[in-house]
Formats: C-alpha cells, structure tokens, sequence
C-alpha cells in the first residue's frame, strides 16, 4: 500500500472525527438530539475509529515492517524535525488516542444510554485527549493544506462549542 494510501486513511478519520463534533455541537443548541442524528454520529464515530485502525496497520505493515521499534525511531525523528526534541515516546500517546477512541465508540454501541448519561467531565477528557493529538497530528506535525484544515478545524470547533456551550446555558 502506497504511502498516499495509508495518509487518506487518517484524512478521512479526521474528517469523520470533526463532522461529529460539529453534529453533537449543532444538535446541542439546536436541540436535534433526535435518534436519527445520534445514529449518524455513532456510524461516523466509528467509522472514523475504524479508519484510524486502519491507519496504523497500513503504517505498521507498510512502513514500518511490524516493528514497533521503527515506528519508535520515525516518531522520534519526526519529533526532532519539528521541536527539536529527539523523542519517540509520543508514539504511546497514539497508542492511548487509538485506546481512547475505540473504548469510546464500543461504549457508544454497546450502551447508548449509559454513554448518552455519562458524567459531563468523562467526556471532557475523552474529546480533550482526542482533540489535543488531532490537533498536533494535524497543525504540528504537518504542513500545508493539512494544516490549514486542522486550523480551520480547530478554531471552528471550539467557536461551536462555545456557542452551543453559551446558548444550552441561556435556555
């Protein structure tokens, strides 16, 4: 698999990714938290999980030859590339954001109720964990239109959920 292949998968994770969160901060203020949205969200959730997933098998095969001691040494130097910093333990945090999400997305399936009712401050951490290596992986450690997207993306999301924050506030 080519190495064009194996970006796309995470280019449209990260598309799945941020589609959602616009949804949930639309249906929020909106007050569409209907099942047909959720049910939007959740397949797109997932997919985009499933995408990650994809992701770094096509990076674990293809690039780095199941070695997770290559993959060690490219997070290193790419991480020496962009902050000076020769480090290749940023990896486990891609280890812990693939964890995350999928725990996430299970639970979304496997008890809608009991995710829908969680406490406020577990999805806090879920989405600021996911949010903090999505934008590094995005605005970091790219370039060019990658970059600028996760930019816009970044800034129009939080301009949503600071809305959506503000108006669920004033009802």
């Amino acid at each position: 698999m080519s190495v064009e292949f194996t970006r796309w998968t995470i280019h449209l994770a990260m598309i799945a990714y941020v589609t959602v969160l616009a949804l949930r901060a639309m249906s929020t203020h909106r007050g569409l938290d209907e099942p047909r949205t959720e049910r939007l969200q959740r397949v797109l959730w997932s997919l985009g999980c499933l995408l990650t997933w994809a992701h770094v098998l096509l990076a674990f095969g293809t690039h780095h030859h199941w070695s997770h001691a290559a993959a060690y040494d490219h997070t290193a130097s790419e991480t020496a590339k962009k902050v000076g910093i020769e480090w290749g333990g940023g990896i486990y945090f891609n280890y812990l954001f693939l964890a995350l999400w999928s725990a996430d997305a299970i639970w979304w399936w496997i008890q809608p109720a009991s995710y829908r009712a969680r406490p406020w401050g577990v999805s806090l951490f879920v989405h600021a964990y996911l949010a903090f290596i999505a934008f590094n992986a995005t605005v970091v450690f790219e370039a060019g239109p990658i970059r600028y997207a996760g930019i816009g993306a970044t800034v129009g999301l939080c301009t949503m959920a600071v809305y959506s924050r503000v108006v669920s506030r004033s009802r």
